[in-house]
């Protein structure tokens, strides 16, 4: 194609391509940090090396050292040698020509990443344009020639569509077509798949193995997921701290870890089951040909034309003390299933809960049963108010539901169930953003127990989390549930968290329930097909 970079110029793949030698990263500032501690990474052309880690390890960090994008603050000693240029030395000039052009990069966030004011057309397109000069016939063709590369052929004749008009899936597809617009030798992915489910999960991993193969591109996978890391690259380094404690052939590490932080690691996998139900446990909600739809159109007079079915003639059960997975790809109708059994969102059909039928009541009617319906958001950061401490934003509740409460029995509870989450009471003073994203979440889980509720939905509570830390967050779950008898809701895109804390399954496509059964059940014996391509997209 006349204008566009040849992939012929690729030697052998497995000539080694980057050379990372005693890395040190250093941010000053009123608290100085040593980031990153005399690394070594060397990364061969057509392979998959994988950075793993928990938050705060130094894998991102290392990732955009490479590109050169580190702040001001950022003080940066050591190699990093690709053809023969040690790049820490580059000018910027030097550095705005091999982004994009050599070194490719795929963002954890798509929609952060996408400017939402333009069309995918035009990002693509200057993404091309900025390392390439083509008419307007080649770069059409090229543009084309991209979606298609990841499977976004149909987009072909719809690239005047917005960020917010693409699925998760299909904006992290459309950021990897940019990332591989000029056939980079190197392509960086931190965290490409985190907030997707496992089938889109599938889907992206199988284009960047593929686009690895056809065009001997070197990827540096960034990533908390063992499972992914197992499944798909050739070599993993293990980061700890700012250290690589560990690094091999994946086979090898995964079969024999020898540091204690690896084992440890893999040792955090989701694991163990629910804890079995009595025969006479009693039904705590019930719900009867549910129905969720959103206005998509109005006409001039006001009245809708159009309109989308989330979730449609949907029957459920849930004992107390009983934890249900609700499973599905995103915009299966999981969110949209829990939202509306606590009448955050209308439904039609009926509601029942704790012998009160929810359905018939008004938002007056409700706010009495709100106490003993709580719910658990995903990013526990923006679920925060940043204005509130923490002890301010636990006790909210209280302050609606408790009104007779003192300050100092509203004080007192704060600090017994920050300590019951396993945080020090004098954190209540602390604001959201001076804490972990496990701590954050432990915050939320504290503010949704503190009422003592009878039921708690828990949306995708653990997906951004480190393994560590969603196995401490899980036991916590368990921990309250047997001493409390909570029932949970639990909707989640892992299927091994599920498997770990849920006593029944429901699986959800298109806002329709194609499978409901006791987890080990389904597990084993899966019975439709969507089922069971989620569960070998999942497990492997």
């Amino acid at each position: 194609m006349s204008g566009c970079v040849s992939t012929e110029r690729i030697p052998d793949k497995h000539m080694s391509l980057l050379a990372i030698r005693d890395l040190h990263i250093h941010f000053d500032g009123a608290n100085p940090v040593h980031a990153v501690r005399g690394i070594n990474l060397n990364l061969e052309r057509g392979q998959m090396l994988a950075i793993v880690g928990e938050s705060g390890s130094g894998k991102s960090v290392t990732a955009l050292a490479i590109m050169r994008l580190l702040g001001g603050n950022a003080r940066i000693s050591g190699e990093i040698m690709w053809d023969g240029t040690n790049l820490l030395e580059a000018t910027e000039p030097a550095m705005q020509a091999l982004r994009g052009r050599r070194f490719g990069m795929i963002f954890q966030e798509p929609m952060s990443a996408l400017n939402p004011l333009h069309t995918i057309g035009r990002q693509l397109s200057e993404s091309i344009l900025l390392h390439q000069k083509l008419d307007k016939s080649a770069l059409h063709a090229r543009m084309t020639e991209l979606l298609a590369e990841v499977g976004l052929a149909e987009f072909a004749t719809r690239m005047s569509a917005y960020p917010h008009q693409l699925s998760g899936g299909q904006r992290q597809r459309v950021m990897i077509a940019m990332a591989i617009a000029n056939r980079p030798d190197i392509l960086i992915a931190d965290e490409p798949t985190t907030a997707l489910d496992v089938s889109l999960q599938t889907q992206i991993l199988d284009t960047l193995k593929d686009l690895q193969t056809r065009l001997g591109l070197a990827v540096l996978l960034i990533t908390h997921d063992l499972t992914l890391v197992q499944k798909r690259a050739e070599r993993v380094a293990i980061m700890q701290q700012g250290s690589i404690v560990e690094s091999g052939d994946t086979r090898e590490v995964f079969a024999n870890p020898k540091h204690i932080y690896t084992q440890t690691l893999l040792a955090s996998q989701p694991r163990g089951h629910a804890v079995a139900l009595p025969a006479d446990t009693k039904e705590l909600l019930r719900c009867e040909q549910l129905k969720v739809s959103f206005t998509t159109r109005k006409n001039i007079w006001g009245k809708v034309s159009a309109s989308f079915t989330a979730v449609e003639n949907l029957s459920l059960s849930l004992k107390s003390r009983q934890s249900i997975g609700i499973v599905g790809e995103s915009g299966s109708g999981k969110t949209s299933l829990g939202l509306a059994l606590i009448r955050l969102i209308h439904s039609e059909g009926k509601i029942i809960f704790m012998d009160e039928h929810l359905d018939t009541k008004g938002k007056k009617a409700m706010r009495p049963l709100r106490r003993s319906m709580q719910i658990v958001f995903q990013d526990p950061l923006s679920s925060l108010n940043p204005r509130m401490s923490v002890g301010q934003s636990i006790a909210e509740g209280l302050r609606v539901h408790a009104p007779a409460q003192t300050l100092a029995q509203r004080d007192e509870a704060v600090a017994s169930i920050l300590e019951r989450v396993g945080l020090e009471a004098a954190m209540a003073n602390r604001y959201p953003h001076e804490f972990s994203g496990g701590q954050r979440q432990r915050i939320n889980i504290a503010r949704a127990m503190i009422l003592k509720p009878a039921l708690v939905v828990l949306d995708e509570p653990t997906s951004a989390l480190d393994l560590t830390v969603q196995s401490q967050i899980l036991d916590l779950l368990k921990q309250f549930q047997a001493h409390d008898g909570l029932s949970y809701l639990f909707i989640s895109h892992d299927l091994r968290v599920i498997r770990a804390i849920c006593h029944e399954v429901v699986v959800l496509k298109s806002g329709q329930l194609v499978e409901h059964q006791p987890t080990e059940l389904l597990f084993q014996s899966p019975q439709h097909d969507y089922t069971k391509a989620l569960i070998s997209a999942a497990m492997g």
